[in-house]
């Protein structure tokens, strides 16, 4: 069962604007995949890498996407201080909408406790837009 990480995507509007950005910073450094920096190294990396997880993106208060991780870089700020880089793919997955608190940093995800993919929901619940989703999810109708 994979184990993932978890974290705000703060300053992004909605799923497209993180793709978006994301490109941006891509070309910029030339690389193919995207990268987080974080200050605290995920204990747990290796097993993130060899489960194949995730880092899932809460955005406006709402777990929307995810993207498989592939691997950590070891890093340092402008100040010299180590930092963690987490290396994404660039491709996003949509995710069924969840409400989610905020938090400081990162958090571990249990695979049992994430949202499944959009694409593999049953039926027409995948034409249903995400902020509608979340909304009934909030309601406790979902």
């Amino acid at each position: 069962m994979p184990l993932n990480l978890i974290k705000l995507c703060v300053g992004i509007s909605d799923i497209k604007h993180l793709k978006t950005v994301q490109a941006q910073r891509r070309r910029a450094a030339k690389r193919k995949f995207s990268r987080h920096i974080t200050r605290n190294w995920p204990r747990r990396a290796e097993e993130i890498l060899t489960q194949k997880g995730s880092l899932y993106w809460v955005i406006k208060g709402v777990i929307r996407v995810r993207q498989p991780i592939i691997g950590f870089d070891e890093l340092e700020d402008d100040e010299g201080r180590p930092t963690c880089g987490i290396r994404l793919a660039s491709q996003l997955v949509p995710v069924m909408p969840y409400p989610f608190r905020p938090f400081q940093g990162w958090r571990y995800l249990e695979n049992k406790d994430a949202p499944p993919d959009l694409r593999s929901a049953k039926g027409d619940i995948a034409k249903i837009p995400a902020d509608l989703l979340a909304e009934l999810r909030s309601l406790g109708l979902m």
